[in-house]
């Protein structure tokens, strides 16, 4: 092979930082390598990243294989005794130019492959600058890397260490620049975007940043958030919410589950009330938007009853886009040292929890049946409305926004026709 080639696992930042990884990689003058950007979240993530670098090692036996992200950083040792890999950066190493030009030879020991630091000394976010995101429609933006909280089950902190923020005019640069580039939406991302600003001078919100942006890229047709904690949303995100026509009516919540014991035991900071009544609050304000949401299935010392009030509480909060993880005991954690459930149960837990998260994406595709939309066309004929629900768009150009009458649905997407003046 030639050139530079990224393998990305996870996030959508994961998909951000691939891109700076590439053009720093390409800077540096790498050539002949396999960049595996890897995440940490769960087991299986690890596992698929494991298989993803023995298959790129088949693929391409005189490439270099360079692993990165959450999985290499908090698992250095493990990844850096595997013969196929040539190097292993760290989360912050990864974004830097030199650490490519400083990679070593083929065939160095295990210690010398490894070039990662301690993420926890990590405290500041240097802004990162590109100019597409490949194979995506709507471009990513980091505004905050790493997390100040301590949830039981989530090993990410140790890989992406302590909450940082990127200054408010960096993004705005970068979103200009992407637009520039032809992108009509915009999505802010980082590990806990709505801790976004608290290590910055004013400590400015993550929706008064979003409200700024709107305010100085005036050319941003569509913005959007990746997933936020509903505690922490601020009184700004709630006008973007309610006023702002740009702002995309679709949040996707961090819940991870809807028993009020499990959430003390996970150690998050809301109360099933508290999510409960975001949900209703937002809805209030703006009634077409649709909600996503996380949630884990089989936690530690998890009933019955524990699940059934999980499961009610994806109903109650119609929850249209339900993420089911089973639950994936990370070594270091706190939740790893409780009482474990069954495997099997585990599963099969999961299955039930995303039964439920079907029904309701067909009862939110039932209700969107009949009504206007305004699309954004992806590059694999399909589309998603401003309240990201998936739309069959064969034959419609990338990246264009066009104005549709939903028709109906095959269960998986809507079905969409051309509104009359855009047909002719």
């Amino acid at each position: 092979m030639s050139g530079v080639e990224v393998i990305t696992f996870g996030c959508r930042l994961n998909t951000y930082e691939s891109e700076v990884m590439r053009a720093q990689a390409e800077k540096a003058g790498l050539n002949n390598a396999v960049l595996v950007n890897t995440c940490a979240v769960t087991g299986e993530a690890v596992r698929q990243a494991r298989q993803a670098i023995r298959r790129a090692r088949r693929e391409n036996p005189h490439a270099r294989i360079i692993v990165t992200g959450c999985a290499a950083q908090v698992e250095k040792d493990a990844f850096a005794a595997m013969p196929e890999v040539d190097a292993v950066l760290g989360n912050e190493e990864k974004l830097a130019s030199a650490s490519y030009r400083a990679l070593p030879d083929f065939g160095v020991s295990a210690e010398e492959k490894l070039r990662v630091n301690d993420i926890m000394s990590v405290r500041h976010t240097a802004p990162q600058m590109v100019k597409h995101i490949d194979g995506h429609v709507r471009a990513f933006i980091q505004v905050q890397n790493g997390c100040d909280h301590r949830c039981t089950f989530c090993i990410i902190p140790y890989g992406r260490g302590n909450s940082r923020s990127v200054p408010m005019g960096a993004v705005v640069d970068q979103a200009r620049k992407l637009v520039e580039g032809g992108y009509s939406e915009i999505v802010l991302t980082g590990v806990d975007a709505t801790s976004y600003g608290a290590d910055l001078p004013g400590e400015p919100s993550l929706g008064l940043l979003a409200k700024t942006l709107l305010k100085h890229v005036p050319d941003i047709r569509r913005l959007r958030l990746s997933s936020i904690d509903s505690i922490e949303a601020d009184r700004y995100l709630l006008d973007l919410i309610a006023e702002e026509p740009r702002f995309m009516p679709h949040l996707h919540l961090s819940l991870q589950h809807g028993d009020d014991m499990i959430l003390k035991r996970m150690k998050r900071r809301h109360a099933r009330a508290d999510a409960l009544r975001f949900i209703e609050d937002v809805r209030r304000l703006r009634p077409e938007t649709s909600f996503g949401a996380d949630m884990i299935a089989g936690f530690p010392t998890e009933t019955d009853a524990m699940f059934d009030n999980a499961a009610a509480m994806a109903r109650e909060a119609g929850i249209a886009f339900l993420h089911v993880f089973p639950y994936s005991p990370r070594p270091g954690t706190p939740a790893a040292r409780m009482p474990q459930l069954d495997r099997a149960l585990v599963k099969e837990r999961a299955a039930r929890l995303r039964a439920v998260g079907m029904d309701l994406h067909n009862a939110h595709l039932d209700a969107m049946v009949g009504s206007e939309q305004m699309l954004l066309v992806e590059n694999n004929g399909l589309a998603h409305t401003e309240n990201f629900t998936l739309v069959g768009a064969a034959g419609l150009k990338p990246r264009d926004l066009v104005p549709v009458v939903i028709t109906g649905h095959n269960g998986k997407h809507l079905e969409m026709q051309l509104k009359a003046a855009q047909a002719a």
